[in-house]
């Protein structure tokens, strides 16, 4: 008994940097995300030009800051003498769309999966399982690749492919737990009153699994935002009128040794974007999991 006295106060000493580390990473995510998804709602106000208007006497001109900058285009303008920085505000918005439509898709999907293969197991769970692990085998953007090249480019069906391919991680996740949550002593007295399977999901077993699906969602919501600007890059992604960071970047390529901003804000901006919603996954995780208290 003294032995483990003494080892209590010690791992309860533990859990507070992780606590405020955590704390730190939620401040940092929200930081990064929040001006994005501001700058993405106002974008049409924001923009100081038209995203696709075309100004062939003044392409590729450099920031305002720089020697020959001017500052009508404060980012400066593309190969086409569009400008840059309403590209870049146009761009959040295709980012936010496809990423928020998508997670909520695969999210709806893969935790009603989830919650019914975890919870009746059987048939059912093996089935799921099996599509899973078969799903799993082949590496997704090629997938994606191939399927986006069979239907066709566009937001609608970047989210369609989005969501097949992102569904998995929730259902395994809210599988494992709703198996061991109907196990628990509480579930069998709601069980022993008459409650039904419904009531039981919903209201015994969801609200135990909901951190968990909450961290899931920040993570996959980085990973879909990735994604799409990966089939933008291969010009496989929204269509090519409506402005994506992920264009941006394929289409400056070709000019990484004349305009070196060209490439440069849509990356800072993509990568700033898929950061915040990692540290604002990797904090909410720090605080909400049991096993790092």
């Amino acid at each position: 008994m003294a032995d483990l006295a003494i080892r209590v106060p010690a791992v309860a000493g533990k859990a507070r940097p992780v606590r405020k580390a955590g704390r730190l990473q939620i401040v940092i995510g929200i930081v990064l995300v929040l001006p994005v998804a501001a700058v993405a709602l106002t974008a049409p106000w924001l923009a100081p030009h038209d995203p696709n208007a075309i100004d062939l006497a003044a392409r590729l001109a450099p920031p305002a800051w720089a020697p020959t900058g001017t500052g009508n285009h404060l980012l400066g303008t593309d190969h086409l003498g569009r400008d840059i920085l309403s590209r870049v505000i146009h761009g959040a918005r295709v980012s936010l769309v496809v990423g928020g439509l998508a997670v909520i898709g695969a999210g709806l999907v893969g935790v009603a999966i989830g919650l019914l293969a975890g919870y009746f197991r059987g048939v059912f769970d093996a089935v799921v399982t099996m599509i899973a692990e078969i799903q799993q085998s082949f590496p997704f953007l090629a997938l994606a690749i191939v399927v986006v090249a069979a239907v066709g480019r566009g937001i609608t069906n970047i989210v369609a492919v989005l969501i097949v391919g992102g569904w998995i991680l929730f259902a395994r996740v809210v599988r494992g737990e709703a198996m061991s949550i109907a196990r628990r002593q509480f579930v069998d007295g709601a069980r022993a009153l008459g409650a039904g399977h419904t009531r039981i999901l919903l209201r015994h077993i969801l609200p135990n699994v909901r951190a968990s699906i909450i961290v899931i969602t920040t993570f996959n919501f980085a990973w879909f935002i990735i994604a799409e600007a990966s089939l933008s890059f291969l010009g496989l992604g929204v269509d090519p009128n409506t402005p994506s960071w992920g264009q941006m970047l394929s289409d400056s390529r070709n000019y990484l040794a004349l305009a070196w901003w060209y490439p440069a804000f849509p990356g800072i901006a993509l990568v700033a974007l898929v950061l915040g919603a990692n540290m604002l996954g990797d904090g909410l995780q720090d605080r909400w999991d049991p096993y790092l208290k």
